[in-house]
């Protein structure tokens, strides 16, 4: 590709680097000029022009992005996703269902070092997505890329992002409370969990309140139907033997993982009763905020294992209260 300024009497057929306001209207960088933009350029007492001019072989900004992009996704509806049209060498990726965002770490990597000029940004592996979120974005830098960069940029999309979907359609959610312990904490967690499934597409079939002892939450984590029993004691859960893991395994499941290194979230318990997953809510999933039992019961509600591993690798990045990336929300006002 050739860039640099040339005389106006040359540049059609050219591409327009830059944005140049013409006799009250805007030639846009990018553009195509024409036969008549060169006539009204010259008009206007224009000389030069910085332009941009594809040579053989070359790949246009706009074809390079629709074709990396495809190849990313090269069956859309099955990944869960939609493509946007390609427009000033860019093409959006934008999920289509509920889910969490799998894509191959290692081939966006190698897509990235392959040439300065062929970008792709996505979001960090497995982020819930909703309908509508954009997960990635692929941006040709120049205004065009040579076609072999384009062949191999090609192969190595290899089909690299996916939305995993939410597999599990229904769930139960038991509190527990301690004595004396104000109704309304009990039913600010059931809010925020009920929003949290609402999200994801899941059914919140029942929210019974027991009392914090072992034997009352037992029955009913032997009782809960739905495919996802989720727990929030009234006390915070401070040991392995404490009354909710101890209930998990009265009720004759197994523990597999008390504690994780986010913060938010330290304190969550997870396991399994009946073949179905169990997981023990930390205190901060009475908060609509972000906190690391968001990532594990995601994870689980699309189907994906959480072994002791993925928790514990979750310490990178798991430092959330003070992130300015991750706001705490706030309840809408009136006014």
């Amino acid at each position: 590709m050739e860039f640099g300024p040339v005389p106006v009497r040359d540049a059609t057929g050219a591409v327009l680097a830059h944005s140049l306001m013409l006799e009250g209207r805007r030639l846009r960088k990018g553009r195509v000029l024409a036969e008549t933009d060169i006539a009204a350029l010259a008009a206007a007492g224009i000389a030069e022009v910085t332009v941009a001019r594809l040579g053989p072989g070359d790949v246009g900004e706009d074809s390079a992005a629709g074709r990396i992009a495809a190849a990313l996704a090269p069956a859309p509806a099955e990944a869960g996703l939609r493509l946007t049209e390609p427009f000033t060498g860019r093409v959006n990726l934008h999920a289509e269902r509920p889910g969490v965002l799998g894509l191959d770490r290692a081939a966006v990597d190698r897509l990235n070092a392959l040439d300065p000029a062929v970008t792709l940004a996505t979001l960090p592996p497995l982020a819930r997505v909703t309908p509508g979120t954009m997960v990635g974005t692929v941006k040709i830098i120049t205004y065009a890329v040579p076609g072999d960069v384009v062949a191999r940029a090609e192969r190595l999309a290899d089909a690299a992002l996916t939305v995993h979907p939410v597999t599990l359609r229904s769930a139960t959610l038991i509190l527990t409370a301690t004595p004396g312990q104000p109704d309304k904490l009990a039913e600010k967690g059931r809010r925020a969990v009920a929003s949290r499934l609402d999200a994801l597409g899941i059914a919140l079939l029942a929210s019974p309140l027991v009392a914090h002892r072992t034997a009352e939450l037992s029955a009913a984590l032997a009782a809960a139907e739905g495919d996802l029993v989720l727990v929030l004691t009234g006390s915070a859960t401070s040991d392995p033997n404490d009354v909710g893991p101890a209930a998990l395994v009265a009720a004759g499941g197994r523990l597999t993982r008390f504690g994780m290194p986010v913060d938010p979230g330290n304190l969550l318990f997870l396991g399994e009763l009946g073949g179905r997953p169990i997981i023990g809510l930390p205190g901060c999933a009475r908060s609509p905020a972000l906190n690391g039992a968001d990532w594990v019961m995601e994870r689980i509600a699309c189907g994906l294992d959480v072994t002791d591993a993925d928790i514990a690798a979750m310490g990178v990045g798991g430092l959330l209260t003070e992130s300015p990336a991750r706001p705490h929300p706030r309840d809408k006002r009136p006014g």
